[in-house]
């Protein structure tokens, strides 16, 4: 099936799925309560994640893409993260028990679908660097890390949804250029789906994913990544899905820092994330949504120049997009903690 096809399916399924979902929801009492830390003030229904994946799914399977027995693996696991994500906001699992689901997940796509990143090829040296015994907890360790940046970004209606939209169409356009076919139905159906999904989700969101879809759509990526783009060099394998996801895994990264700097759990919540700041600095709901996905497209537009071009000048790009980063987060104050020390809410 033409990538078109795939994209257009998943997007109708999506569209059609999303709000049956969210009366489903709302029948079987599948609702988010607010919370002190919660942006919305009203119950609001979940199971938007199962939509996303049944639509994801079907556009996969529509377009050939169990003929590859990887990405049969991919929605094996995508299944177990949706069912995990399900469980988990329905009655709010530990995070050492989500942590392990997680890692259960990623190590049955790595050792029983051969998911893996085995080698990558170094254009310093021009030569391949094999992982050999490492390759396998390696690749576990990408696909939860990007499982929860994914997941904890999911703190605004329709910012995960459209970050992980605007990530899966940098890595369709790269895969396109590289002739990656698996990795062509993956990301169109996952495009799909989750462009479907934002119809509902955008400011006032009528439906929430829940952490179903937040860690189905971190899952998808990472698992894509390694199946198709880290196929060839450090450049465009590492660089290009680090790219697509740069704000959500720097947004991770700084929280990691300020809650260790004050002696707190990295799994703490507080409300200083990027998106609590801009709201801070007077930018309301939906203008902080679009302002970061605004900064997700430069992103996702850097990482498509970085396959164009020469290993030399990709670095020139990385390193520019690297200070206008680290200059963007000392000026909105992301390293300065302005929560309360002990706030013990959960992440939605």
């Amino acid at each position: 099936m033409h990538t078109s096809l795939v994209f257009g399916l998943a997007l109708a399924l999506s569209l059609v799925l999303t709000p049956l979902m969210a009366k489903l929801a709302l029948r079987t009492g599948f609702v988010d309560h607010p919370v002190e830390r919660s942006m919305h003030t009203e119950p609001k229904p979940y199971l938007g994640g199962v939509a996303i994946f049944i639509a994801f799914a079907a556009a996969v399977f529509a377009g050939g893409g169990i003929r590859d027995p990887k990405t049969v693996g991919i929605l094996v696991g995508g299944a177990l993260i949706v069912l995990l994500g399900i469980v988990d906001d329905k009655v709010r699992l530990s995070v050492k028990v989500k942590l392990l689901g997680q890692i259960l997940a990623a190590a049955m796509l790595v050792y029983l679908f051969d998911v893996r990143i085995d080698q990558i090829f170094s254009p310093l040296g021009e030569r391949w660097v094999h992982f050999g015994i490492y390759a396998g907890p390696l690749t576990i360790f990408w696909i939860v890390a990007f499982i929860n940046v994914v997941n904890l970004i999911d703190g605004l209606d329709g910012l995960a949804a459209g970050i992980s939209t605007i990530a899966s169409l940098t890595l369709l356009l790269v895969s396109l250029q590289q002739g990656f076919s698996a990795a062509i139905v993956l990301t169109a159906a996952l495009a799909g789906a989750a462009i479907g999904f934002l119809r509902y989700n955008f400011n006032p969101a009528k439906i929430f994913m829940g952490d179903a879809g937040s860690m189905f759509l971190g899952y998808t990526l990472a698992a894509v990544s390694v199946h198709g783009v880290m196929k060839i060099t450090v450049t465009v394998g590492v660089i290009v899905p680090v790219l697509a996801m740069a704000l959500p895994i720097l947004d991770t990264a700084f929280a990691i820092i300020r809650r260790l700097a004050t002696g707190r759990s990295i799994g703490e919540a507080d409300k200083d994330h990027l998106h609590h700041r801009l709201l801070r600095l007077g930018l309301s709901h939906r203008n902080t949504v679009l302002v970061m996905w605004a900064i997700s497209a430069w992103l996702g537009l850097s990482a498509v120049a970085v396959t164009e071009v020469s290993l030399a000048q990709g670095l020139i790009i990385v390193g520019m997009v690297t200070l206008a980063i680290l200059f963007g987060a000392l000026k909105v104050g992301l390293l300065e903690v302005s929560a309360t020390p002990k706030q013990k809410s959960i992440e939605r």
